[in-house]
């Protein structure tokens, strides 16, 4: 059966390919991986013993701050493979806690793997060989995955891509584009699908309106990079629409640079594995690594079934979800779905005393009526004091005069989310996002 139909093949056909390509996996990792073979020794794990998904519970989880601390050692090292799984094609980089990216090793045989997923996403998401992807994400000092990938999910469905080279300026060949040079270009090249981090192609759609451009041709917004609620979407086909697109679709591109993009059949559904033959999850118990039953919320690892590069396994990501192995009740697909709300363990903030989920926060304020850019600060009421009160305080631009209804509106917004009231402060858009300056908006600022 070729690759290509293993979604719509049974569970058990889908776990029999799964099985195979892991034993053979761990089997790689044990002769030529310096990272697992020197902690599964430390575990005491025999990876001879590891056969099948069933077993791979055998194995210890991997932390990310692993691969931050020594990224080199999780590169497979086998000399004896054929040329195209040793030879490197891309290095792509994610970032973490500390400001030093972190190199992920790309081999031709795990180019051409991406290239299946990146085709799968497409086949889901309805992007086909008609349309034209205008990339929208910054060109960064180190590569940027989504930007280089841009260039390959138009490839594996056979689209036309053209890039913006947006992003803040660095180096001495002056070769970045600004945000009106974006909307130009989208405008030129009647672009039907905007390809971005959700908060710029938000900026270039509301750039577009203030220059009067022609975005007719917009179909859909593929976004990625940061949280899309659903009233951040709705306000992005709002104003697609004021516009001229017809029926503009927003979808919601999540996943990472690690492990590369899920694809929603549908607006605010589960998120699709798009090849499950290259990427297996699981949800497990973050303390012990026992795997969790589908509906049972916990922490999301990935495992590379057929890596040649950076190779992961039971890799925590840092997301809270739940999985469904089901068949997909809209498009009828088989092999696992992400099921939201998707909660980054990172992110959970404790405010005057009361743990807060800061999406919620964010989604709340976002979805008051006149909000245009916005931003939450956390900071010490006296600010000399470090024993004194948190003080939480939202940042807002809007075009409203009714400023005093909004920051009411805002107020309420905010503590309906999260039972902590804050102070609200009007300023300008470009003080609060500039895409100069940034590759995404900073929604949340942490000063304590």
């Amino acid at each position: 059966m070729p690759v290509t139909d293993l979604l719509r093949s049974s569970p058990e056909e889908i776990r029999r390919v799964q099985d195979g390509l892991l034993a053979r996996q761990i089997a790689l990792c044990a002769r030529g991986h310096p990272y697992y073979r020197r902690r599964w020794a430390e575990a005491g794990v025999d990876p001879a013993a590891v056969r099948s998904i069933a077993d791979l519970e055998r194995l210890p989880l991997t932390p990310k701050k692993d691969l931050m601390a020594d990224p080199e050692a999780f590169r497979l090292q086998c000399p004896d493979l054929p040329l195209h799984e040793r030879a490197l094609w891309e290095v792509n980089y994610t970032t973490g806690s500390t400001g030093e990216p972190t190199p992920l090793y790309v081999t031709t045989h795990d180019y051409q793997a991406y290239l299946l997923q990146a085709r799968r996403v497409a086949e889901i998401s309805g992007i086909s060989d008609r349309d034209l992807l205008a990339n929208l994400f910054p060109l960064t000092q180190a590569a940027m995955g989504a930007f280089s990938r841009s260039a390959a999910n138009a490839y594996a469905s056979g689209a036309a891509v053209v890039g913006a080279l947006t992003g803040a300026p660095h180096g001495e060949f002056d070769v970045h584009r600004s945000l009106d040079d974006a909307v130009r270009l989208v405008e030129r090249h009647r672009a039907t699908v905007l390809w971005g981090v959700t908060s710029f192609v938000r900026r270039v759609i509301i750039r577009a309106a203030e220059l009067g451009a022609d975005f007719t041709s917009v179909r859909m917004c593929g976004v990625t990079g940061e949280a899309s609620t659903p009233a951040m979407r709705e306000d992005m086909r709002a104003r697609l629409r004021a516009l001229g697109a017809a029926d503009p679709v927003i979808f919601d591109r999540y996943g990472s640079t690690e492990s590369g993009g899920l694809a929603q059949c549908r607006e605010d559904g589960d998120w699709h594995n798009p090849a499950p033959e290259v990427i297996y999850h699981e949800v497990v118990d973050p303390e012990s690594g026992r795997r969790l039953p589908d509906g049972e919320r916990g922490a999301l690892a990935i495992t590379h079934l057929n890596r040649r590069g950076t190779t992961l396994v039971r890799y925590l990501v840092g997301d809270i979800v739940s999985l469904d192995h089901a068949r997909c009740p809209h498009c009828g697909r088989f092999g696992d779905r992400v099921v939201p709300p998707i909660v980054r363990t990172k992110d959970l903030l404790k405010v005057k005393g009361m743990l807060i989920n800061p999406t919620a926060l964010l989604e709340a304020v976002r979805a008051v009526p006149g909000v245009d850019e916005y931003q939450v600060v956390l900071a010490r009421q006296d600010a000399a004091d470090p024993f004194s009160m948190d003080e939480m305080i939202v940042r807002v631009s809007s075009p409203r005069a009714d400023r005093e209804a909004l920051a009411a509106a805002i107020v309420a917004a905010a503590q309906g989310a999260v039972r902590v009231r804050p102070r609200v402060e009007f300023a300008d858009a470009s003080a609060i996002y500039d895409p100069a300056r940034e590759a995404k908006a900073t929604r949340l600022v942490d000063r304590r």
